[in-house]
């Protein structure tokens, strides 16, 4: 590694805010990858967890090929399909911020062949690059299809766009899965800067991350580290031809190691938190934090009922990333890879500064259930906690006038914004401050606030008699004036 790339990567990763995962917690997820894998025929698999810009536990089960039985190593080679669309889409922001191309012009903008198509209705509104970004450009759910095309000759898909495809609905009004819109992203990345998307996205963003085992030409890495790829079928396992790198490979044709794709994963969770300081990565940390930006078209769904207790999510599609809301990991950020011969996912926790993937080589074999399993037993375990937001200078400030308040009985004592009287008088808040305190006795009034924001916090008060729970917010004016203040009296 040279030392540029070991100073971004260095850069990268915010200041540790936890501690690795024990030994006892990474043990079960070691259990419950191992048991999967046996159970769901994967001949290969490597999974790895990173944790505040270091991966902290990775580790190979099974083998690379049935011939050789090489065992999997964390530098074997394994391609992760799908998981190729967040760098062609990352590309895509890059170019947005360097001034070549935006999301919201028509794609023929940027790709004249489709400029003469037919669309479904005539008042359809022409695709835009943002359409193709959150797969809502009207085109067919093309799994089955879409796999097949990563050989496609240049020629052969520029002769497609020329020709016009069939529409499932028109532009912008659902969202429907498409690798052809991701091929037309390649296409536009390689127009406006210049170079193959193959170079491109090597240049400005796997060459920065050190990332020299990641590819797109199978066939130009190691073959001594490649997992070969293999479908279970009539109970054994069945190899599958190698794809060679073509027009389709923006949506899934990537070849990478766990020690290269942590790399990556540890790029993306170093956007967050949103923080003042200099940009040392290869693209903007506000920038990488669009890439969880929705297509508003939301849907609900529950969780794997095998992966733990219920739950009922809610889920939108971001740029190349799935944005979920989970009632115990709170916002997850996934994504998974299906491919002839491979199987792969991705989880990112943001907020607690964690990332979970796995690859492995059986065909649509991600890998989804033990990694939502692993990121729950974490989580139970308290072994990966959400980064806690500072108490900002005007919060402390805040907090330090709620207590005057209590002690007073008197909101008068705090800076207040001037809504704060009109919706309860002074006599009316000195009454209900007086009434609690008969009700739970003395407090200890100088516990911590818990940061919900750098205007608005929690906190949670022992008294003689029970507990108090309260919550105080500014306005959002330059001088300090609390807009909200709250005490009630903790139920059991």
């Amino acid at each position: 590694m040279t030392h540029r790339v070991a100073a971004i990567l260095l850069a990268l990763a915010p200041a540790p805010a936890i501690a690795a995962p024990d030994a006892a917690a990474l043990r079960e997820v070691d259990r419950i990858f191992g048991e999967w894998r046996l159970a769901a025929h994967v001949p290969g698999l490597v999974y790895g967890v990173v944790v505040d810009g270091r991966l902290v536990h990775v580790r190979g089960l099974g083998v690379q090929d049935l011939e050789s039985n090489r065992p999997v190593t964390a530098d074997s080679l394994f391609r992760i399909a799908s998981m190729s669309k967040a760098f062609t889409a990352l590309a895509i922001l890059k170019l947005r911020d360097d001034g070549k191309l935006a999301l919201d012009a028509p794609a023929e903008t940027y790709l004249p062949e489709i400029a003469a198509w037919t669309y479904p209705t005539t008042d359809s509104p022409r695709i835009t690059v943002r359409n193709l970004l959150t797969h809502s450009s009207g085109f067919v759910e093309d799994n089955p299809w879409g796999d097949r095309q990563q050989v496609m000759a240049e020629a052969d898909f520029t002769a497609l766009l020329k020709g016009g495809v069939a529409f499932a609905q028109g532009p912008g009004l659902g969202f429907e899965y498409s690798n052809l819109g991701y091929a037309m992203l390649g296409r536009i990345i390689g127009n406006v800067s210049g170079v193959r998307y193959q170079d491109y996205i090597r240049r400005e963003m796997m060459t920065p991350l050190g990332m020299t085992s990641t590819g797109y030409d199978v066939f130009a890495s190691s073959a001594a580290r490649r997992a070969i790829g293999y479908s279970w079928r009539d109970n054994r396992w069945v190899r599958e031809a190698d794809m060679k790198d073509g027009a389709f490979g923006a949506m899934g044709g990537i070849e990478t190691s766990a020690s290269d794709y942590a790399k990556w994963v540890v790029a993306l969770l170093a956007a967050w938190p949103a923080r003042d300081g200099a940009e040392t990565g290869p693209v903007r940390r506000a920038t990488i934090r669009e890439i969880v930006t929705g297509s508003n078209f939301v849907r609900g769904q529950n969780r794997p009922a095998a992966a733990g207790p219920p739950c009922r999510q809610a889920a939108t599609y971001g740029m190349a990333w799935s944005v979920i809301d989970d009632c115990d990991l709170g916002r997850v950020v996934t994504h998974t890879g299906g491919y002839p011969g491979y199987g792969s996912v991705v989880m990112l926790l943001p907020d607690k500064g964690v990332g979970i993937f796995a690859l492995g080589s059986r065909t649509y074999g991600a890998g989804v259930l033990p990694t939502y399993r692993a990121a729950l037993a974490l989580n139970a375990a308290k072994a990966i906690p959400d980064r806690m937001v500072p108490v900002s200078a005007g919060l402390a400030a805040s907090y330090a006038a709620a207590r005057a308040v209590w002690r007073a009985s008197a909101v008068e004592a705090a800076p207040l914004a001037d809504n704060m009287l009109m919706d309860r008088d002074a006599a009316a808040w000195k009454t209900a401050i007086d009434k609690l305190k008969a009700e739970v006795g003395k407090c200890a009034a100088d516990e911590k606030v818990t940061p919900v924001s750098a205007m608005e916090g929690k906190f949670t008060w022992s008294c003689t008699h029970g507990r108090v729970t309260g919550r105080v917010q500014r306005a959002p004016t330059p001088a300090l004036a609390i807009q909200a203040l709250e005490f009630n009296a903790a139920t059991p």
